[in-house]
């Protein structure tokens, strides 16, 4: 029962992020706030426990979020033999992207902050 309490939430932070992103016109998506509302929620006990709860059983059931996956890709062979270099490429590339905008974003920071401890 906890658990469903926990998707309750999840639920309804969800669809008021989605609200207030296109009531307020927002340029972030409603999904993105609710995980925001979720972050702040989840200070409140009454909210961590049954979130906590519904968490380890996605977790513990992770795998079976994978099959629509599969059988997409399973139904595209064809896409995947013709454009899949490309797709890896892409992939890769915008992998080790991410990873140095991260880095050097790091870095940045933490060169502040240094300079202001000082």
């Amino acid at each position: 029962m906890n658990g469903l309490r926990g998707l309750a939430w999840l639920l309804a932070l969800q669809s008021l992020g989605e609200l207030l992103a296109r009531g307020l016109s927002l340029p972030f998506p409603g999904p993105v706030i609710g995980m925001l509302l979720l972050l702040l929620a989840l200070r409140v006990p009454a909210v961590r426990e049954p979130v906590a709860a519904c968490a380890n059983f996605l977790l513990s059931h992770l795998s079976l979020l994978f099959v629509p996956v599969g059988v997409g890709v399973m139904t595209h062979l064809g896409l995947l033999g013709q454009y899949g270099v490309r797709i890896l490429v892409v992939v890769v590339l915008s992998t080790w992207l991410g990873l140095g905008v991260t880095v050097l974003a790091l870095r940045l920071f933490r060169e502040k902050n240094d300079a202001q401890i000082r």
